[in-house]
């Protein structure tokens, strides 16, 4: 029995009216109706103003408040896969008075964080991980005699990731009180694609499952003594009965109670799903139909452009993911241009066809394009397949993702020496999604394994060439990592297809970088004219040119817009037969909160002013 779900009309409460979120239950449903309309309100209003994602939250807004009048956070734990949808969430569960900090410095994130709330049952930001840690904190809270729930949401686009079941065979033969929600809206940020898209669509579509169900549920109920047992019988069953009646889905197969479809946005509906599953203490798979992006037109009409965007004009008919003006766009431009003369080129990405700019290929080449989903494991031994049967495979993947995928990088194309590319995006720092998604390990991770090349272009012009080096002049592995966002460089480009460049003026003081912040670096040895500079564009495996250039300096400073720890820097500086006399490094260490990436640049000391400061100090602890 949900509370209040009576549809008498009470006065209208506001958020700001209301504890939260305990006081939810006490509100009737066209109370929460309203409510629901506000938090759309108030989601668009400070999306649009900080950038965020919007489809997606858009379209949990009944389902988050069902959860919260159902369950009891933070005694349930709540954990939402990947997490960029617990807007209303968080809106819900105390930080409604911090919400216009959403993604900003010093302000909420993006994504559910345990530091930041008692509310938020598990980190997340990468997809497909939430059954595992369900069964994890189920398991844990039944050894420690608590009987409360674990409530995951995870959207269908998460279930293309191998982790999702993995967990859910362990989660369905565990008998542990764990509820999984799937929030099927028929997107991840791509249209969803594959074979389990389709599985979900076929349930989707048919409307006679749940009709079936409620008929018979409510023609037992009619009988006295024995209806409501015969009922429970059939729903906790996997006898054969229940099969005829109800068609078994792959989701009993796994060990689940399986409710459902339901309707998303139908309050009293999702209400009663989500309590008959709380009362059924066993794992529990309720399947619930929602609209990405429901409650504004533009967003309903093109979720896939609203899915994660910039600060934009609030009726815009469509922020676009990547702008023309951007790295992935002339990547995938690129891509696209060569692949006209050369019929071995295959492209791949992981439910980022725009995020990644292969929306050019695709239209193009739709025979040689491949979207397989949440799966980067996948992605990566399906493009040394392809390399193994001749093909030229480029698998274009954000640098944060990339992570997903060691395992297939060493074992399935490094020990083999298959020649795959991977078109690593969002290198270094992405601002305002924080931790979980910084494209900062990428090449620490990437330099322990051989058979890799790395590049790093600093420019469009280099990015170009370097995609042409890394297809027909280098074997193995070749990554090209390249940052988020625009190229605003203004440095001499006549040595853009060298691996590196060096400007030697007789100073004793050498300055290495690499990738984006080359641009700051010119600027400050410009204007102290005290160092010399070495830019590497292919950045992994050094040169014995570049070797010999750093030997011959007393002093190094390495600027490095990754991680310090197996970085670049610490590689060079072991590959000396001389160290130098004096050795700094400015580099990341440990995780990066959200900012703006120009402040996350100044931070870490790669602004211009940062750089000069770091220039300054170093030649006069020399002088």
């Amino acid at each position: 029995m949900i509370l209040n779900e009576t549809n008498s009309p009470k006065t209208p409460k506001k958020l700001s009216e209301l504890k939260l979120p305990s006081e939810l239950k006490t509100l009737s449903i066209p109370q929460c109706k309203e409510l629901c309309r506000e938090i759309r309100r108030l989601l668009i209003k400070v999306v649009s103003k900080n950038g965020g994602h919007l489809s997606s939250n858009l379209g949990t807004v009944e389902l988050s408040l069902a959860i919260h009048r159902v369950f009891e956070s933070p005694a349930d734990k709540i954990i939402w896969d990947v997490g960029h949808q617990s807007y209303t969430h968080k809106i819900l569960t105390g930080r409604l008075n911090k919400f216009s900090s959403l993604r900003k410095e010093n302000g909420i994130s993006g994504f559910p964080k345990p530091s930041e709330s008692v509310h938020d049952g598990f980190i997340s930001g990468h997809s497909s991980n939430s059954i595992s840690a369900a069964c994890g904190i189920a398991r844990g809270m039944k050894l420690r005699g608590d009987n409360h729930h674990t409530v995951v949401v995870i959207g269908d686009g998460a279930f293309t990731g191998g982790l999702a079941y993995e967990g859910l065979n362990n989660a369905g033969k565990s008998n542990d009180n764990i509820i999984v929600i799937l929030n099927h809206n028929d997107m991840s940020i791509s249209k969803n694609v594959g074979a389990l898209a389709k599985y979900l669509s076929t349930i989707r579509s048919k409307p006679e499952y749940l009709n079936t169900k409620k008929t018979v549920e409510k023609i037992l109920d009619s009988v006295p003594s024995v209806g409501a047992p015969i009922k429970k019988a059939i729903v906790t069953s996997k006898s054969a009965l229940k099969g005829a009646l109800y068609h078994s889905t792959m989701f009993e197969d796994f060990g689940f109670v399986y409710l459902g479809p339901v309707d998303g946005h139908n309050l009293l509906e999702t209400e009663r799903a989500l309590a008959t599953a709380k009362s059924l203490n066993k794992p529990v798979f309720v399947h619930v139909n929602t609209v990405k992006g429901k409650g504004y037109y533009p967003a309903e009409q093109n979720p896939g452009a609203f899915h994660g965007v910039s600060s934009f004009e609030l009726f815009a008919k469509n922020p676009e993911v990547i702008s023309d003006d951007s790295f992935s766009a002339v990547f995938g431009k690129e891509l696209t241009k060569l692949a006209k003369f050369d019929k071995k080129i295959c492209a791949s990405t992981a439910a980022m066809k725009y995020g990644t700019g292969l929306q050019y290929f695709a239209k193009q080449f739709p025979q040689r394009f491949f979207d397989v989903g949440i799966a980067e494991q996948h992605a990566v031994t399906f493009s040394s397949g392809l390399s193994s049967a001749g093909m030229l495979p480029v698998f274009a993947v954000y640098s944060s993702f990339l992570q997903r995928a060691y395992d297939q990088i060493l074992h399935d194309s490094s020990i083999d020496n298959k020649h795959i590319v991977l078109a690593v995006d969002r290198a270094g720092f992405v601002g305002e999604d924080g931790e979980t998604h910084q494209g900062l390990f990428d090449v620490s991770f990437l330099t322990t394994i051989p058979n890799v090349t790395i590049f790093s272009p600093s420019c469009y012009e280099e990015l170009s060439h370097c995609l042409v080096t890394a297809l027909y002049d280098t074997d193995g592995i070749v990554a090209i990592r390249y940052p988020k966002g625009n190229d605003t460089s203004s440095f001499d480009k006549s040595d853009i297809n060298a691996d590196f460049v060096y400007t030697g003026k007789n100073n004793s003081t050498l300055v290495i970088t690499y990738g984006r912040i080359y641009e700051n670096a010119v600027k400050a040895i410009n204007i102290t004219n005290y160092c010399d500079l070495l830019k590497l564009t292919k950045i992994y495996p050094f040169e014995n040119d570049v070797i010999d250039i750093v030997e011959q300096y007393d002093n190094i400073i390495f600027f490095e817009e990754g991680m310090q720890s197996g970085g670049i820097a610490e590689h060079l500086i072991s590959s000396l037969k001389h160290f130098p006399k004096n050795y700094k490094i400015v580099a990341v260490n440990g995780y990066v909160k959200q900012a703006s990436v120009s402040r996350q640049l100044e931070i870490y000391g790669f602004s211009v002013e940062k750089m000069i400061d770091t220039i300054i100090g170093v030649t006069d602890e020399k002088a």
